[in-house]
């Protein structure tokens, strides 16, 4: 399979909904924040990705994979956040940006409603990350934030993860600028992601109550740049086990 990773055009958006769908289906942080799963509506989370595909377009890193062969099938999709300078205001296109789609994820849930979402925990969620972030993010240069990867079960193991990972792998190493990304997984992920040159730096609890299903822990990771050699030396062709990677954020981006 000759892999090509390109960025994400408006015409990849729903092929690179596709995989994140069936690559969030179990995933542990999906099934916390959604409790009440006869109530998920792949319909309304369309539209959510939709929204948030159009401004990561444009403001975002966001790559899709496919194989060179059939360009037609979008094979894996991968989120990354540019690294803000903390010296830097946002522009003024950014907080735009921001504004235009909160707005619209406003009329998207007074038409369809919450899709089993549950706010408590999504806030409960937000405020750990913004901890674990606030005490991790010490560079004052940024860090290019791996939001989410998936790839479809029927390529796992292929290298498509690999390709789309190292995509903002090297230019994060060209520019010296670290990496941070969130675990929904220790196993395999945590493993698979120090090939890549990650680093567990934090475990984040989120709990919503007494019992054991009521929590998740997710797991920080940074990734210090690298040299060539290091590169040429890191990953591996076994991907299969960031296939259903949040890798930081639920699909529902932004509730």
């Amino acid at each position: 399979m000759s892999i090509e990773v390109t960025r994400m055009a408006e015409a990849d958006i729903d092929g690179a909904i596709d995989t994140i769908q069936q690559a969030f289906a179990n995933d542990p942080y999906n099934n916390w924040v959604y409790p009440d799963r006869s109530k998920v509506s792949l319909t309304r989370n369309r539209v959510s990705l939709t929204l948030r595909c159009r401004w990561g377009i444009q403001h975002g890193l966001f790559h899709v994979a496919r194989d060179s062969s059939d360009p037609s099938k979008i094979l894996g999709c991968a989120m990354w956040l540019p690294p803000q300078p903390t010296s830097e205001p946002e522009s003024w296109s950014i907080y735009l940006s921001y504004w235009w789609l909160w707005a619209n994820q406003v009329h998207m849930n007074l038409w369809y409603g919450r899709g089993g979402l549950s706010t408590q925990r999504y806030w409960i969620w937000k405020a750990r990350q913004a901890e674990a972030q606030s005490e991790l993010w010490t560079d004052k240069r940024g860090y290019y934030f791996c939001n989410i990867v998936t790839v479809l079960p029927d390529v796992q193991g292929k290298g498509v993860g690999r390709a789309l990972m190292e995509e903002v792998l090297r230019m994060a190493d060209e520019e010296g600028i670290a990496c941070y990304l969130e675990s929904s997984r220790s196993e395999p992920n945590v493993a698979i992601y120090k090939k890549f040159g990650f680093k567990l730096a934090r475990e984040m609890e989120c709990r919503d109550g007494e019992r054991e299903k009521d929590a998740i822990t997710l797991y920080c990771m940074l990734r210090e740049p690298r040299g060539g050699q290091d590169r040429e030396n890191s990953g591996t062709d076994n991907t299969k086990g960031i296939a259903a990677e949040t890798a930081g954020a639920t699909p529902e981006v932004g509730q």
